[in-house]
């Protein structure tokens, strides 16, 4: 275990001294096969190289591309006009429009950074121009977006796809479920914050608006529904699914809603490259200190002094629910999958749990991470975008975040909400 101390120690005094996650990540290993003195320095560079070398993960810069291309190619507007013409004539119309276009989205992109800013672009100024504060604007927009790695298809879902060799398939259809509830709570907490602050009215859609928009945005409906018949049908596996959601995308908006110019396509292709470049690099150096880890079997002795501690599965689960979401406050969802998916889940299936609905436990756990400071990546984006101060988004987030972990308590607690849908339909 001294092992496990080093490098915890050496990663958070590199995190102190802001050098980015992946190199932190990397460099420790580096120090830590030097303090070893047993084994070559060769073998950072194979794990680093080794972790990215999976058909799987292309599935990450293709989802990412499609859901870039649909916002550019109209997707974003088209949906808002729909859910303004379903929620506008409510007390707090928009802010709610925001929680259900953030549902919508996170059938196309997986990624809750993504849509977070191809939303918060869009919304947060509406927010703030009809009467919002701005704190609430970036925080209601970075709670609802974190919906986008639980509905499929889901870049972290992949990543412990790839980890466990679990279906991806089916922790696709295992987040359905889950993703819906969450999407439903924030809508909840959108309405509720909105009538107790007296947000406005955004205002009832005209006589045929509602079927106008509906019309309108049909093709960009229609991307999530072939993203997971296609999957469940044996069309095509999740890596061709991710390539076809791309062609989807450019035919739907270059095609039908002709907003895709050759311009929005080069910044699409620009912006993907560099957010996969940077979730590769962490993936890598996760998996560097990850196989040391491993290496020293340290992963077993945690093992074995957690069933030590308690072999019941219910006070297991919130031993881990609270560790995660301590872990998510200051480490990225990514390399904190990459580096506690392989000690965590041995566990999990000595105690009996499901690991479909593990996997539902830890993706919303660590998702959560993103809201809360310090780290709080989408938080702090929709605060840039709200020209707020951080300070304010995180006040205004905890209402949000407490709806949030009752969620994960349902989720934790009732395992039919992620397995009933792949019992029912199956996967691949």
């Amino acid at each position: 275990m001294d092992l496990a101390w080093f490098i915890l120690v050496v990663v958070s005094a590199l995190l102190l001294l802001a050098i980015p996650v992946a190199f932190a990540l990397a460099l420790t290993a580096i120090l830590a096969i030097v303090w070893i003195g047993k084994i070559p320095l060769m073998i950072v560079p194979q794990q680093l190289f080794g972790a990215v070398d999976s058909l799987l993960l292309l599935s990450i810069p293709f989802f990412l591309l499609a859901g870039d291309l649909m916002t550019a190619g109209g997707l974003t507007t088209r949906l808002l006009r729909l859910t303004n013409a379903l929620l506008g004539r409510f007390r707090g119309g928009l802010a709610m429009s925001n929680v259900a276009s953030a549902v919508f989205m996170s059938g196309i992109s997986g990624s809750a950074v993504a849509d977070t800013s191809a939303l918060g672009r869009v919304l947060i100024p509406a927010m703030i121009k009809e009467g919002y504060s701005p704190g609430f604007a970036a925080a209601l927009t970075a709670s609802a977006n974190i919906v986008g790695p639980i509905i499929p298809p889901s870049i972290a879902f992949v990543i412990i796809g790839v980890l466990t060799n679990l279906s991806i398939s089916k922790l696709f259809l295992a987040g359905v479920l889950p993703g819906i509830a969450y999407g439903l709570v924030m809508l909840f907490m959108a309405w509720y914050m909105s009538v107790r602050r007296g947000y406005p009215v955004h205002g009832k859609a005209p006589k045929g608006e509602l079927w106008a928009a509906t019309r309108a945005a049909f093709w960009a409906l229609l991307m999530p529904v072939m993203i997971i018949a296609g999957i469940r049908s044996g069309v095509f596996n999740v890596t061709e699914c991710s390539a076809v959601a791309v062609l989807y995308a450019l035919v739907v908006g270059g095609l039908i809603y002709r907003e895709l110019s050759w311009a929005a396509l080069w910044q699409a292709l620009h912006r993907t490259a560099r957010t996969t470049a940077v979730i590769m690099i962490v993936i890598a150096g996760a998996q560097a200190v990850s196989w040391l880890l491993a290496y020293q079997n340290i992963p077993q002795s945690i093992a074995e002094a957690m069933l030590a501690a308690t072999r019941n599965p219910l006070l297991f689960l919130l031993i881990v629910n609270l560790f995660l979401l301590f872990i998510g406050t200051f480490m990225e969802n990514g390399p904190a999958m990459v580096m506690l998916v392989p000690v965590l889940f041995p566990i999990a299936q000595k105690l009996g749990i499901d690991p479909y609905h593990f996997s539902m436990i830890v993706s919303i756990n660590l998702v959560l991470g993103l809201i809360t400071p310090p780290v709080a990546i989408c938080l702090s984006l929709g605060s840039v975008i709200a020209g707020c101060r951080p300070s304010e988004a995180a006040r205004e987030v905890w209402p949000f975040f407490w709806a949030a972990v009752g969620v994960l308590m349902l989720v934790t607690y009732v395992p039919a909400l992620s397995l009933w849908l792949p019992s029912v339909i199956g996967g691949r």
